[in-house]
């Protein structure tokens, strides 16, 4: 994590870092637990300059894509960008799944609960504390 959280700093300034969590694997199950965190990046990078930069990141530290939703070395997601909307057939802003998963809403609501999710205009506290019971997420204790 520490990893990638020092190459996205290649991309622009790292303001804010979330706790670490584990989380519950969604979906495919049979699989061990993730780590997650929510990064604050600000960049003068575009939607698709930056999804392209963060692929390549992934790739660096050895991701392949072999099962969707698997296990996986690193994931790296945008989840938003500033109060911006983007649907390309490569990239949607913001990530469409969000406000459903508790391993993105708890992180991300320790560095940004005020923020607005653009499109339900809700804030990430309020989606966190909307979701139903589920999806185990838990403070990582090093």
């Amino acid at each position: 994590m520490n990893a990638a959280i020092d190459r996205l700093r290649s991309l622009g300034e790292v303001l804010q870092v979330s706790s670490l969590y584990e989380t519950e694997p969604v979906e495919f199950t049979a699989q061990p637990w993730f780590l997650n965190c929510a990064i604050e990046l600000d960049t003068e990078k575009t939607p698709q300059q930056l999804i392209e930069a963060i692929l390549e990141i992934e790739q660096q530290m050895g991701r392949t894509r072999t099962q969707k939703k698997g296990p996986r070395s690193i994931d790296i997601d945008m989840l938003l960008f500033g109060d911006s909307t983007l649907e390309t057939k490569d990239l949607t802003i913001p990530h469409p799944a969000m406000h459903e998963r508790r391993f993105v809403l708890e992180p991300l609501a320790e560095i940004a609960s005020n923020v607005r999710h653009p499109l339900l205009k809700r804030t990430m506290r309020e989606l966190r504390d909307a979701l139903p019971p589920g999806q185990a997420v838990r403070k990582f204790v090093d």
